[in-house]
């Protein structure tokens, strides 16, 4: 199978399909030429242990796509150390009208999504070399996102604790990981509820399968509580 093959494609389509995405098939090529710029910069910067095709289609491209329905389609959406791409580059690919940030305490894979950006001719799509902090101290306040995504980005408390600040009312916060040991989801929970990180959020796990792979990954989602 090769990137941007029609097998490729199909099996893009197909397990966008399992999370509720109707994917076009100029969605898929801009997708597979995502990939192939993704390949040809890592072979000098570090963006991506997953070269394999299949694989990447779905440990990148459908892992992404499994945050598309909690995205509200109006609402503005921030990626926090989105390296190569990924979630939000796919996730903005199939909600073209909506306003994306990706943002990336590296200079190279900044540079990287912002080459990405011109050579796929994406409007309503930013990429910024910026920690999330930097972000949060901008001069005359911070910007507000309905929904802020990160993929296995260190500690799940301290990702929710550098977004919070950049968070808009009634938005919600997504942090994708793998499996995750029931202590620690009663521990988040009650750091959650309690308002222990600054504000009061509403907890919530959501499990998923990759189409194709058998290991179960979740979604933690944190929302914010109206006062």
């Amino acid at each position: 199978m090769d990137i941007g093959s029609e097998e490729w494609a199909a099996l893009i389509a197909a397990g966008a399909g399992a999370f509720g995405v109707a994917l076009t098939a100029a969605q898929a090529v801009q997708m597979a030429r995502h990939a192939q710029l993704l390949l040809a910069w890592n072979r000098v910067t570090n963006l991506t242990a997953v070269t394999e095709p299949q694989a990447m289609a779905r440990s990148h491209y459908l892992d992404s796509l499994s945050v598309a329905p909690l995205i509200p389609p109006a609402a503005a959406l921030l990626d926090i150390g989105a390296g190569g791409g990924f979630p939000g580059l796919p996730l903005h690919l199939v909600r073209p009208a909506g306003l994306t940030t990706l943002i990336d305490a590296s200079r190279k894979k900044a540079s990287f999504l912002k080459h990405v950006i011109r050579e796929l001719g994406l409007t309503g799509i930013t990429a910024l070399h910026s920690r999330a902090e930097e972000l949060a101290a901008r001069p005359g306040g911070p910007p507000r996102f309905g929904v802020i995504v990160s993929r296995a980005l260190g500690p799940v408390e301290a990702f929710v604790r550098m977004a919070l600040p950049l968070l808009a009312a009634e938005g919600r916060i997504v942090a994708m990981r793998g499996r995750t040991d029931p202590g620690d989801l009663r521990a988040l929970a009650h750091a959650a509820e309690s308002g222990g990180w600054g504000a009061r959020l509403r907890f919530s796990r959501r499990g998923y399968r990759i189409p194709g792979l058998a290991a179960e990954r979740c979604l933690l989602v944190f929302e914010r509580v109206a006062a």
